[in-house]
């Protein structure tokens, strides 16, 4: 049976404010407490007959009005505990102004004093820590599964990084590191590290560094693993490479100790140029290298879909590649998948739409899931929607945000302001971290059901069916002897972009792939269009296939 947890929470003596004090006591009843809310103005001494009465595991208490006033009543408050015997029998934690902390840590009643400047995870700490002595490393658990339940109800939060050098990249991933604001820091590494790592000769010299940190050994990534290893010692993860994808597996868990994988299916090929391999090889490598963060014990992300949607494919193509990106993970023997959503993609996608596409996404690929296979939710905004005017990008940033909490995110994907800019900065990043912080803080619990909107729900029907559309027609060109599974068959993947089944506009030219399906915004949603601009159907625009 669970311990009952009992929480008291009051205003001291002459202070009315209770505010913070209200909705502090809501977040502890979050962890299972029972609060007692006392209210503003009350005597030390009642609070002390409370404190006796309840036998509460954690006090909060709120004083904001003078110094002088504050220093005799917070020595009268320890005077009374101590005499009472009750100072070392519950965790006390004090809500005040800035300028009365330093008086508040003299007087020493206080294991946490919260004026307003404290980290997200310091609140949370206040609440369900037993102790304050535990090492750093073992209060933040290292693997992404713990962490995410540790955390629970709130999601992690996880932010790419990777500064034009080695050096300035190790000086910020331990700035982030102390800041306690992320709780993933995900590397960037440059494209020549990306395609050439294990092929360094390869490397284009003028090109050092662009797009992300150049990592050129071993040594590189341990030094970065190492600077994070301070504040809340985050976990880290890394762009997976877009060549020699199952060594760069092997690398990145033995150096950073990945959280876990992110891979495409059909990607990093010739279908984008991020590599020379044809797209059936790209899709066995690809698959390969699922298999392999699996065999390693590490959790595993497919990032698919969104790569369709940023070349303007139909929604419907994104919803069955977000559902054949999952089910290939579970086919390579993932436990732990983390399904990325990302929002605003593409530019222009009205947010009834994009919300109907992300729960039909998320419908599709929830019967994969039993004891075996755990799916976790990820969110994010699409990068290529932010303005490089920083205040709009905030504000974007604040958008996509709320938007992304429909789905209840296990981990939230925060897309710093400034990155469709440059790349960004550690006090960058910490500030957006901050303001996806503050949305939480405000938005995460009694959150309104928009899901249950008519026309949401509606186009969320429109866009299952549409995806089981092209599954089926998938099936219908694959042939027995490429396999018994159609869905994870290299060969009948790569058909289907042949033939234009899973297709975008951006692919027009691409001796690989198909390119021929039209796309427009209709009313705020990604349609197929004729030449003409009228609506086509998916079962329409596949009748051959089915």
């Amino acid at each position: 049976m669970a311990e009952k947890k009992t929480i008291i929470g009051a205003s001291l003596e002459n202070c009315v404010h209770v505010a913070g004090i209200y909705r502090f006591l809501s977040l502890a009843e979050e962890y299972q407490y029972t609060s007692y809310f006392l209210g503003p103005a009350i005597p030390i001494n009642q609070l002390i007959e409370c404190i006796k009465e309840k036998k509460p595991q954690r006090v909060i208490v709120g004083y904001r009005l003078s110094e002088d006033s504050a220093r005799s009543l917070f020595i009268e408050l320890r005077r009374q505990l101590d005499n009472n015997h009750l100072l070392d029998q519950s965790t006390y934690i004090l809500s005040c102004t800035p300028a009365l902390e330093p008086i508040a840590q003299s007087v020493g009643v206080f294991q946490y004093i919260f004026s307003g400047k404290e980290s997200f995870d310091e609140i949370l700490e206040s609440i369900h820590q037993t102790t304050q002595d535990i090492p750093p490393d073992k209060k933040y658990p290292s693997t992404l599964p713990e962490r995410i339940l540790a955390k629970k109800p709130f999601p992690l939060l996880r932010h790419h990084f990777g500064r034009p050098s080695v050096e300035e990249t190790i000086k910020g991933v331990a700035q982030i590191s102390h800041s306690k604001t992320i709780d993933v820091i995900s590397l960037g590494p440059d494209q020549n590290a990306q395609e050439f790592f294990f092929e360094p000769e390869k490397m284009k010299v003028d090109e050092s560094g662009a797009g992300g940190v150049p990592v050129r050994s071993r040594e590189d990534l341990e030094r970065i693993y190492a600077a994070s290893r301070v504040g809340n010692y985050p976990l880290l993860r890394c762009y997976s490479g877009t060549n020699y994808l199952e060594d760069w597996a092997q690398l990145l868990s033995e150096t950073i100790h990945i959280a876990w994988g992110a891979v495409p299916l059909t990607w990093y090929s010739r279908l984008d140029g991020r590599s020379q391999r044809p797209i059936k090889t790209a899709i066995t490598e690809n698959q390969n290298a699922m298999k392999k963060y699996a065999s390693i014990g590490i959790p595993l992300e497919v990032n698919e879909s969104h790569q369709w949607s940023l070349r303007d494919a139909p929604d419907s193509v994104a919803c069955a590649a977000f559902f054949l990106a999952a089910y290939n993970a579970k086919k390579a023997g993932a436990k732990h998948y983390i399904a990325q959503y990302m929002f605003n993609n593409p530019n222009g996608i009205s947010p009834r739409a994009d919300l109907a596409k992300m729960l039909a996404k998320k419908e599709l690929i929830t019967p994969l899931e039993d004891k075996n296979f755990t799916i976790y939710t990820q969110t994010r905004g699409g990068l290529a929607h932010f303005s490089t005017n920083m205040n709009i990008a905030k504000g974007q940033l604040g958008a996509s945000t709320i938007l992304g909490l429909v789905l209840k995110p296990d981990i939230i994907h925060v897309v710093g302001y400034s990155e469709a800019d440059h790349l960004i900065y550690p006090n960058e990043l910490i500030e957006s971290a901050e303001i996806v912080q503050g949305i939480i803080k405000d938005l995460l619990f009694d959150f309104p059901n928009w899901e249950k909107d008519q026309v949401i729900q509606e186009e969320k029907e429109r866009l299952i069916n549409e995806a089981r559309i092209l599954l089926k027609a998938i099936k219908n060109i694959h042939h027995k002897e490429d396999g018994d599974d159609p869905w994870v068959s290299p060969a009948t993947l790569a058909r289907a972009i042949q033939k234009g089944i899973l297709d975008a506009p951006h692919l027009l030219g691409n001796p690989e792939a198909c390119g021929q399906v039209r796309t427009r915004i209709v009313k705020g949603v990604l349609r197929v269009v004729s030449k003409s601009g009228e609506i086509i159907e998916e079962k329409d625009r596949l009748k051959n296939y089915l």
